[in-house]
């Protein structure tokens, strides 16, 4: 079976569902950003309750495995990204409801919130789940970490156009505005979702997804039925799957662990004030952007396997992350706030190319094995980023504060969860070095290993 025959997305096509993520995006960041602020502002609640509403939608996401498993029986990835933002927006909705609702009732606002976070965690993972098995299908090798990029930077561009257009429309600030506002961005992301995707998934193709069966399995087994539990458990017994599910963990806990306490950090280190706290978390964003477009145009151009290799990009970033952990751990006693905001700028570049590659990776990894499993792969991965976010600000503030107690410093106590963070840098590291495909047998897929 040559690769010749798989219809390949064109950048065309990879910008289009790179709209998909910013649709996702624009939704989550109302929710998990504005009405976070609204509830502790303006409603004068306990910041544990939004604190806590954020981590459900991230726990709700562990269901990722089961939405890849209903993408991989149906062998299509449109029905899911369908309905997944059907159900995000309408959490979405839901939640700005919620905060309605709790000026009237406590109880029932938070019992609507708990139901709107939760739908929210499913929207995201049946949607974003089936859009990366649809990426990790149809985009060329060789343009794997380009199209990551392509796809996470309209994700952020959804944030930030979000966040701006939505700041402007809630001058002055109202319940009833902020649940339009709300409404209005969901059906946006609704409707750009639907014509996103339309056509990417043709009949004409069915002759090429057979074909592509026939590579990895013969046509008796491909009509097998097996249950989500059979099908999990096949997939996990995959080596790649299972120090992978562990190098996007402890990769991903290090890369949000830093998230809550950088800033407080700056702030009794350096007597940074919230406005230069402000462009501090800039800076770093800005250093994510170059990282990202580096490792995108550099494995897209070079000529090099060890330049093209994500692997050897994931490896390297996250060796240079810790370093630049180890920066921010110095730079209390160096007292030099240059030498600070050089080590958050590298951290955010290094980070930047580190997340890049690991996608990539995990769309190359995703259509190695003996089954077509795609679907199972993505959501497992998926799932352990999501419990990674999710336990990242816990454990980044939780471990600061033990720290404060037993050492006294603050700046001191802050410097010791940076290294912690760089020694989950290195050990993410050495799981990616320990990542490597298990040995296929048809041609696609020796193809498929390319980096």
């Amino acid at each position: 079976m040559s690769t010749a025959n798989i219809s390949y997305l064109s950048w065309l096509q990879i910008a289009r569902l790179g709209l998909v993520q910013a649709s996702l995006g624009s939704i989550v960041v109302l929710t998990t950003s504005l009405l976070n602020r609204v509830m502790v502002i303006e409603l004068a609640l306990p910041a544990i309750l939004p604190g806590a509403l954020v981590a459900l939608h991230y726990l709700v996401q562990l269901v990722r495995p089961r939405m890849g498993f209903g993408s991989d029986q149906t062998r299509s990835a449109s029905p899911w990204i369908r309905g997944g933002i059907l159900v995000l927006a309408s959490g979405g909705i839901l939640a700005a409801t919620s905060i309605i609702l709790l000026e009237q009732s406590i109880i029932l606002g938070i019992a609507l919130a708990i139901v709107a976070f939760a739908m929210i965690g499913v929207g995201v993972s049946a949607s974003g789940t089936a859009l990366l098995v649809l990426l990790a299908k149809r985009v060329d090798p060789k343009r794997k970490a380009a199209a990551a990029t392509c796809v996470w930077l309209m994700m952020i561009f959804g944030f930030a156009m979000t966040a701006s257009i939505s700041g402007k429309f809630l001058t002055p600030f109202s319940f009833e505005r902020l649940l339009m506002i709300s409404s209005t961005v969901s059906v946006i992301a609704v409707i750009v979702t639907f014509l996103a995707i339309w056509g990417m998934e043709t009949p004409a193709e069915s002759v090429e997804k057979q074909a592509i069966n026939l590579a990895h399995e013969d046509l008796q087994k491909q009509n097998t039925k097996v249950n989500f539990r059979e099908a999990l458990a096949e997939v996990w017994q995959e080596g790649t799957v299972r120090s992978f599910t562990w190098f996007v963990f402890i990769s991903m806990l290090a890369y949000s662990s830093q998230d809550l306490i950088l800033e407080p950090f700056a702030a009794v280190a350096f007597g940074y004030t919230p406005a230069e706290t402000t462009a501090l978390s800039g800076l770093q964003n800005g250093g994510v952007l170059v990282g990202m477009l580096a490792l995108a145009f550099i494995s897209s151009r070079a000529k090099s396997k060890n330049l093209t290799s994500l692997r050897n990009w994931t490896i390297g970033g996250c060796l240079a992350s810790a370093i630049a952990m180890m920066g921010l751990v110095l730079s209390g006693p160096v007292a030099s706030s240059l030498f600070f905001k050089t080590a958050v700028f590298f951290l955010g570049i290094f980070n930047g190319a580190f997340s890049i590659a690991a996608i990539g990776s995990m769309m190359q990894f995703a259509s190695l094995g003996s089954e077509k499993r795609e679907g199972v792969r993505m959501g497992i991965w998926g799932a352990s980023q999501a419990l990674a976010f999710g336990l990242g600000g816990i454990v980044g503030t939780g471990l600061s504060d033990i720290a404060r107690i037993v050492l006294g410093n603050p700046a001191t106590a802050y410097a010791f969860v940076f290294l912690l963070e760089a020694v989950l840098f290195v050990l993410a590291a050495y799981l990616s070095f320990q990542t490597r495909p298990h040995k296929q047998t048809n041609e696609l897929s020796k193809h498929l290993v390319g980096a």
